[in-house]
């Protein structure tokens, strides 16, 4: 390689065949990426791999469920080998299941704990081992506000987005502990509009749907972008997930009556679905369904809390510029005003 010359980017997402996975390829892809695509489904990993393609970028798709250690550990591998050395990794697969707690069966709670939970910490362990080799690297952890704040028909998964923030915050200690600049950022998500929600389990009578207000996928993917150049320790996304955060911290017994009364009915449409519709909670469904639900005409496209949010240092540094402005001003004002008394009591 030429001395001036800027190696290409390797990117690692999981669960890059749909939904916030998939736009979050596209994003990278824009910004000139070469990119390991893990997931299960082949469809969706052809139709990412062809879109990086088409954007004149490198891609491997590598078939993988994340629930399995040694698939993780080889399609790290086999990136590395293909692409070189990783620089972000991106954990995003995850499974859900629409259900009351007891309704719930064990191999239910397994599963999704296997990809959503496990998944995560097989990913970033993989990832962590690879970086260690060169001492730097990104691991970006899309989270939820569901880390923070449970709601009520996904027992499993907020278990698991839990589960993500302590492994996560002590993995972080431990590097910190270790000297290291391998860099973690959790992006805490609010309800976005993706597949998930025409496939995932549910034993609900109405079809799901995301909690208004939803956003589509692609502001989550900027955020991730802007996530694996910048130092945060965490970044929220949307208004909602502030308030659902905050809330939680200040009136969590409110959050849980409040929730108990509108979290059944904000969770699904109008519309009745099959119970026994096809989901993908242990194998994949065929067919590529790409980065968004069913949902667009709901979806926010853009989020001015997450907008401002990812410039908030320029903004605290023009703030105190102009207040240093106004005080600099007001001071001279003070002065002018003291120096015309004074000339009126002499004369």
């Amino acid at each position: 390689m030429r001395q001036n010359e800027r190696r290409v980017e390797v990117v690692v997402v999981t669960g890059a065949s749909a939904g916030v996975g998939r736009a979050i390829v596209r994003e990278f892809a824009k910004h000139g990426a070469s990119i390991g695509l893990l997931a299960r489904s082949r469809d969706g990993l052809e139709g990412a791999r062809r879109e990086v393609e088409e954007a004149g970028e490198r891609a491997i798709a590598v078939q993988t469920d994340m629930s399995d250690p040694q698939q993780v550990e080889d399609a790290a591998d086999t990136v590395t080998r293909e692409l070189g050395p990783i620089d972000v990794w991106v954990n995003v697969a995850m499974v859900t299941v629409l259900s009351p707690a007891v309704d719930m069966t064990p191999e239910d709670y397994q599963r999704v704990t296997n990809v959503s939970y496990l998944g995560y910490v097989y990913g970033t362990l993989a990832a962590v081992r690879r970086m260690r080799e060169r001492n730097k690297g990104k691991i970006i952890q899309v989270g939820s506000a569901l880390a923070y704040r449970s709601i009520p028909l996904q027992s499993a998964y907020c278990g698991a987005k839990h589960a993500i923030q302590g492994f996560t915050d002590s993995l972080r200690s431990e590097l910190i502990h270790d000297g290291s600049h391998i860099d973690i950022t959790t992006l805490q998500l609010p309800a976005v509009n993706t597949p998930q929600f025409t496939w995932a389990k549910s034993r609900m009578p109405h079809h799901p749907q995301p909690v208004p207000p939803i956003y589509q996928p692609e502001v989550i993917a900027r955020a991730a972008y802007w996530a694996a150049h910048h130092r945060r320790r965490e970044l929220w996304i949307g208004f909602s997930a502030v308030k659902a955060i905050i809330g939680q911290k200040l009136m969590p017994g409110f959050a849980d009556h409040y929730l108990a009364w509108m979290g059944y009915h904000s969770q699904q449409t109008d519309q009745p679905v099959n119970p026994h519709r096809p989901n993908n909670l242990h194998e994949p469904l065929s067919g590529d369904f790409g980065a968004h639900g069913e949902f667009d005409s709901k979806s926010r496209s853009f989020s001015l809390q997450s907008w401002l949010n990812m410039r908030r240092n320029w903004i605290s540094l023009t703030s105190l510029g102009l207040a240093a402005g106004y005080m600099c001003y007001a001071k001279a004002q003070s002065k002018r005003a003291r120096h015309r008394l004074g000339c009126r009591h002499r004369h």
